[in-house]
């Protein structure tokens, strides 16, 4: 129903800011809340950052919180990822997810999405 795919992601130094996007396609992707997760190799999937349909963020993961500042544009149907002064801890596969119908407002849970994009690498070197 809602296909997503990133982009953005690259090799970059520690300091440096990348802006990742989620582009979806399908129908009622305004409706969803969007969220984004990261993996490391060996890893759990872990939560980052999610924005509602309303336009307010969730709260990030302290980990990242006052570094990365997520956004969306429905009219683009398009949400973003902008990540500030990154950290070598912060090299993942970065995935956006669009909640399911049955989405409880548990945005940090993996399990409350059902569209996934494909993953962007994202490598910062010390």
């Amino acid at each position: 129903q809602v296909q997503l795919v990133e982009s953005g992601g690259g090799l970059v130094q520690a300091g440096a800011s990348l802006r990742l996007s989620c582009v979806a396609s399908g129908v009622f992707f305004s409706s969803r809340t969007i969220g984004w997760f990261r993996q490391a190799p060996g890893k759990e999937r872990e939560f980052v950052a999610a924005i509602r349909r309303s336009g307010d963020s969730a709260p990030y993961a302290a980990s990242v919180q006052g570094r990365f500042a997520i956004s969306r544009d429905n009219a683009k149907k398009t949400a973003y990822l902008q990540m500030n002064s990154l950290k070598p801890e912060d090299t993942a596969v970065y995935y956006c997810a669009a909640s399911s119908t049955g989405y409880s407002g548990t945005s940090y849970a993996p399990n409350e999405y059902n569209s996934w994009g494909q993953g962007t690498q994202v490598t910062v070197s010390s």
